[in-house]
């Protein structure tokens, strides 16, 4: 199920949003940029809704934010229709937009088509990058020729890492969805350990990047 982060501080219309979107998607709603941030660095959004005008700060100045660490799409959510305002947010980033008052159909069919447009590439069968070639139905890795022996463990980490290729993973979801045997405690420390270990294994070119206090993205060719 995909996952949206809806930003907006009018509780009525951020629990209507909610209640609309709730049946399709797991939503998270937040009041304010703060907590849109603290959302961002626990979760891997797949689409965010952001209200123009917060309490605590613009609607834009967090686009920019996200936008700088590769963060999900964007629908801007404004009663503004002046033709300015809608530049300023497609120029910074954000995927579309929606005006004040909306009606609920539409705003889903956005979202709907935003999802389709932003789906994460799969992992191929062969990925193949920079000398890196990994066959993953047939759990054959190598690195500039050189055969890789990666465990269970890491071959989960590198798959997510390719399938979201370009976008940061937070910890958070990195555990949940590498340790899937139902454990109610996995060490932090595990995390780090298998990213260094599967570093090691990649050797020094490993275009693995750390997104200090969020977490890690698999760093593609510009």
């Amino acid at each position: 199920m995909n996952q949206i982060l809806i930003v907006e501080d009018d509780d009525a219309l951020g629990r209507g949003l909610t209640l609309a979107l709730g049946d399709r998607y797991r939503c998270t709603l937040a009041p304010d940029c703060a907590a849109a941030r603290q959302a961002l660095r626990e979760t891997a959004f797949d689409l965010a809704l952001f209200d123009v005008n917060l309490p605590d700060g613009s609607g834009l100045s967090l686009l920019d934010e996200i936008r700088a660490d590769g963060g999900p799409p964007v629908i801007l959510l404004t009663a503004n229709d002046m033709e300015t305002d809608i530049v300023a947010g497609l120029g910074r980033g954000a995927d579309d937009y929606v005006t004040k008052p909306f009606s609920l159909a539409v705003l889903r069919a956005r979202v709907e088509a935003a999802l389709r447009r932003n789906a994460p590439a799969a992992a191929p069968a062969v990925f193949e990058q920079d000398g890196f070639r990994f066959d993953f139905d047939r759990m054959d890795f190598t690195a500039a020729g050189r055969p890789l022996q990666l465990s269970q463990t890491e071959q989960r980490l590198l798959r997510l890492l390719i399938e979201n290729r370009g976008h940061t993973l937070p910890r958070e979801t990195l555990i949940d969805r590498i340790w899937t045997d139902g454990a109610d405690y996995v060490d932090e420390n595990a995390l780090s350990v298998t990213v260094g270990r599967l570093r090691r294994k990649l050797g020094k070119h490993a275009p693995i990047k750390t997104v200090y206090g969020v977490g890690y993205s698999w760093a593609v060719q510009p």
